[in-house]
């Protein structure tokens, strides 16, 4: 074989190679499933969220450092172009700032899609908070359930002030409830790029990184003053807060397919 065919019989392969690879990364095959993961990047507004040491200012102008940051992510529903969605069985999360390898959720057995919107509660859902103290993400022991009020702390932020007029210039922010007019139970949707959808194949792992800022409690709809507000488990005030982060806690980074 002289070195014209040669030439061809490798551009032939590399060709083939590139369009099987392509063939592997955007045709959904039926019945197929796949898994993929969901990364929360902690943060304060701009910067990294470092707990105990890191100071902070909030939108009201108050120094804050932070020792406790936690929340539930739960009902993940994963949405299509075409209307068609997917809601993942059991999907009760527990993200915990002080434990990194919580950041990461592995979602398995997804139907193969083009996937083009996520949404999820932020909190626990109703149901859940009626049915009393459970296992796994949802154990009590994990310090996010309210024994005296049978029910689930959806978001949990302590530290201190030097503008906390409470007893050792502490912060206390645990935010829960489901009965209006104090239901805190929000819902955070957002669209992903139309040019790259959240594609679930086998064997592939894409993943969605989201940040996550902390910082949203004190900021948004109203803002929080250390001096007037430092302390709420549940309530009216925990709804000011929950309105606060309802939009902004969780900002989409990037899908990487």
């Amino acid at each position: 074989m002289n070195i014209k065919n040669i030439s061809i019989a490798i551009l032939a392969i590399l060709s083939l190679s590139f369009a099987s690879c392509k063939k592997d990364n955007t045709e959904i095959v039926p019945d197929q499933k796949g898994n993929f993961t969901l990364e929360f990047e902690n943060k304060v507004n701009d910067l990294p969220l470092i707990l105990n040491t890191q100071n902070y200012i909030n939108a009201n102008g108050d120094n804050y450092t932070i020792s406790t940051f936690k929340y539930y992510i739960s009902n993940i529903k994963l949405s299509r172009a075409d209307g068609t969605s997917y809601s993942l069985p059991e999907s009760y999360y527990l993200i915990d700032a002080s434990k990194p390898s919580s950041t990461l959720i592995n979602l398995r057995d997804i139907p193969a899609g083009d996937y083009t919107k996520i949404s999820y509660l932020i909190g626990v859902d109703k149901e859940r908070n009626l049915a009393g103290a459970q296992t796994g993400a949802l154990d009590p022991a994990l310090g996010m359930f309210w024994t005296w009020n049978s029910g689930y702390i959806f978001v949990k932020l302590e530290g201190n002030s030097p503008q906390s007029t409470a007893v050792n210039k502490t912060l206390t922010f645990h935010i829960g409830g489901i009965v209006d007019p104090n239901n805190t139970i929000r819902t955070f949707t957002t669209d992903f790029n139309a040019a790259n959808p959240l594609r679930i194949r086998e064997n592939k792992n894409p993943q969605i990184h989201f940040l996550v800022n902390a910082g949203s409690l004190f900021q948004g709809k109203q803002k929080v003053n250390f001096a007037n507000l430092n302390f709420t488990m549940g309530g009216a005030n925990s709804v000011i807060v929950a309105d606060n982060y309802a939009s902004s806690l969780f900002v989409l980074d990037h899908i990487h397919n």
